[in-house]
């Protein structure tokens, strides 16, 4: 910090890490030198790296509560669920350690919440960090045009789980995270796009606000191919999972594999093999998640849903 006085706002940030100190130094470098400051930072580690807690004992913030935490179990969701048991806020925004968030981010979801009419969840922008010979993009959401969703929606257009807040109450009402899904679980992804579907078929409205950006690492190209059929098994395995209890979930398997259908013809006439590539993987990936999915049976529930 630059000694300069910064507001604390009621929101807590929890950020995953699995074994990444120089990527989580930049991002909670980025978040302290925000226009306002969180009450608190959760700091979820999964396995053991010594450098991590370096990492943390060099971030001296006045009045900056850090809590660094370890999950016990393996995944993305699990992290996110011990960071939110941890939180105190009636706010929690997610963000990856892979991720910077802009000077501002903090500020516009606090901003958006505390509006009279304030949505139950703000997602926003991810946008590429640093130029484009750096790298690839992954999980890019670009829309500079706000929208509020409630009821069924596709839920990949609501946002991303690497820029995502939501009320406290909220979340842990809803359930948390599904543990079977995500990074790191044998579900491998769709996490983020499963407690979207959750939230907004418990009566929760969500807004995409563009003002609510990060900025995502760049990979290399053989890094953004290996992702392409993680993520297309994550997608099949949230529909696989609410394929019996929700009917609006075939619409939205319909309405994902026509966009990948869609593409690969449009990569068939553009002559991008690398693009139908991606494409295939991620229909490949479906046809797994789905059968994966509909195994479990079971989605998570609020207590006292059924």
């Amino acid at each position: 910090m630059d000694g300069r006085a910064v507001r604390t706002v009621p929101v807590s940030v929890v950020v995953p890490t699995v074994t990444r100190p120089v990527e989580l130094r930049r991002c909670l470098d980025a978040l302290v030198s925000g226009t306002v400051l969180p009450t608190e930072v959760v700091i979820v580690h999964q396995g053991e790296d010594r450098d991590t807690g370096e990492v943390l004992a060099a971030l001296r913030v006045g009045g900056l509560s850090i809590r660094h935490v370890s999950a016990p179990l393996r995944g993305l969701s699990a992290a996110r669920n011990v960071g939110l048991a941890h939180v105190s806020t009636p706010w929690v925004a997610f963000t990856d350690d892979d991720c910077v968030p802009h000077a501002t981010w903090l500020e516009a979801i606090h901003n958006r919440s505390c509006l009279v009419d304030a949505p139950d969840g703000v997602t926003g922008r991810v946008l590429p960090l640093g130029k484009e010979s750096l790298g690839y993009s992954l999980s890019l959401r670009v829309s500079s045009s706000p929208r509020l969703y409630q009821g069924p929606t596709y839920p990949w257009r609501v946002g991303t789980g690497g820029n995502t807040a939501i009320r406290t109450v909220a979340l842990r009402r809803c359930g948390g995270y599904d543990e079977r899904l995500g990074t790191g679980s044998p579900g491998n992804a769709g996490e983020d796009v499963e407690v979207i579907h959750r939230l907004l078929r418990q009566g929760h409205r969500l807004a995409f606000d563009p003002d609510v950006v990060v900025h995502h690492a760049r990979v290399s190209a053989e890094r953004r191919l290996a992702t392409r059929l993680s993520y297309g098994f994550g997608m099949g395995a949230y529909l696989g999972l609410w394929l019996r209890e929700d009917r609006w979930t075939y619409r939205v398997l319909a309405r994902w594999t026509l966009e990948r259908v869609l593409n690969s013809l449009k990569a068939v006439r553009r002559r991008d093999v690398s693009r139908l590539r991606e494409e295939r993987l991620l229909l490949r990936g479906l046809a797994g998640g789905l059968r994966y999915g509909w195994r479990l049976r079971d989605p998570v529930h609020s207590p006292g849903e059924r």
